[in-house]
């Protein structure tokens, strides 16, 4: 691993390919993983890409103040959904740019906001179904801090937030998994390409990369469910 501009620091090998490694870094500090041929690559399980798609990872503090503790969900009849795309819903194409109109989107009887995939993608602003990064939140619309901040308005407005996810496919630019292990099989093909590698060998890994991306939107943003692009 190579943090901010030091020179590579070896990994200790733990289990099914993974390896592990513990040092300071703050919130902030950008960092690659150098592989055996000496390349260096973005994190695919990156919180941040503050750089964009082919720049360095960056580290994240996930915590965050929470005001949504009494917050107990809605019930599927009392869900009334608005799909939202961030980067075009406002002028600034922000998260912190949502929340003051989620006062008006209560008022047409909207219970439920669904965000097209925020996941980072190239660029500043787009649909975002060709996303690379499963972890990290689009940093043009805020990073994970803004996803936070408008989950937690909505939260106390009695707005829901739905997540549309993508996880039968990445998009073809700042791809590097595919450096890292069998993240895609050619037994199958996708519009985008080679399809994931969900029931070949080496599957166990892929599967458990992608369900954990699940986990960590709901537990690192409180999202309330997810919509699974087919």
């Amino acid at each position: 691993m190579r943090l901010e501009d030091a020179p590579p620091i070896a990994m200790r090998p733990v289990s099914a390919g993974y390896f592990e490694f513990e040092a300071d870094a703050p919130a902030g500090t950008r960092y690659r993983y150098v592989l055996p041929g000496g390349e260096a690559w973005p994190d695919p399980a990156s919180r941040s890409q503050p750089d964009g798609v082919h720049g360095p990872s960056a580290v994240v503090d996930t915590s965050f103040a929470w005001t949504d503790r009494q917050w107990q969900g809605l019930t599927l009849e009392d869900t009334v959904v608005y799909e939202l795309h961030v980067g075009t819903f406002t002028p600034g194409g922000t998260f912190d740019d949502v929340i003051p109109e989620l006062p008006r989107l209560k008022e047409l009887g909207v219970t439920a906001i669904e965000l097209l995939p925020v996941a980072q993608f190239p660029g500043t602003r787009n649909w975002g179904y060709d996303g690379t990064y499963p972890y990290a939140v689009q940093h043009s619309y805020g990073g994970l801090e803004g996803f936070q901040r408008l989950v937690d308005a909505s939260h106390a407005l009695g707005l829901a937030v739905g997540l549309d996810v993508v996880h039968n496919h990445l998009g073809p630019e700042g791809n590097y998994a595919p450096q890292f292990g069998p993240y895609f099989s050619d037994d199958y093909r996708t519009p985008w390409g080679a399809a994931l590698n969900f029931d070949g060998p080496g599957s166990d890994e892929v599967r458990e990369f992608f369900i954990s991306s699940a986990i960590f939107w709901m537990e690192a943003a409180h999202i309330d469910f997810l919509r699974l692009d087919a």
